[in-house]
């Protein structure tokens, strides 16, 4: 059975998990924008997509890029979670993932790190 939670305590949650970046991370994070969705119309089951262009792979052509996006699929994550502590758990584990994804470790190393 799916956690019923609100639109603002999920977004809490988020920002709660974005805390957990350290700061010289955070102060790296460049030209991301964190989003809120219900879900991947593509794939439904999908918990978090990190779109752009990871900060390994900008050279002198990057500027004037749109913002990378990182979002977050509330429905998907509450739909595998059975109580609040396993949906704060897991939104910090996505989060961290996509966050992740702009530094550009890719999926192999986000498991081996515990971070799959």
């Amino acid at each position: 059975m799916s956690v019923s939670m609100s639109a603002d305590r999920f977004e809490e949650l988020v920002g709660d998990a974005l805390d957990l970046i350290p700061p010289e991370l955070a102060r790296a994070i460049d030209n991301v924008v964190v989003l809120i969705e219900p879900r991947n119309p593509e794939d439904p089951h999908l918990l978090g997509l990190y779109h752009g262009i990871a900060l390994t792979e900008r050279d002198s052509h990057y500027g004037g890029a749109l913002p990378d996006t990182v979002t977050i699929y509330r429905d998907a994550i509450l739909d595998i979670c059975t109580e609040e502590a396993e949906v704060v758990e897991e939104v910090a584990i996505t989060v961290i993932h996509e966050i992740a994804h702009h530094f550009g470790i890719d999926d192999e190393r986000l498991h081996q790190l515990g971070w799959g």
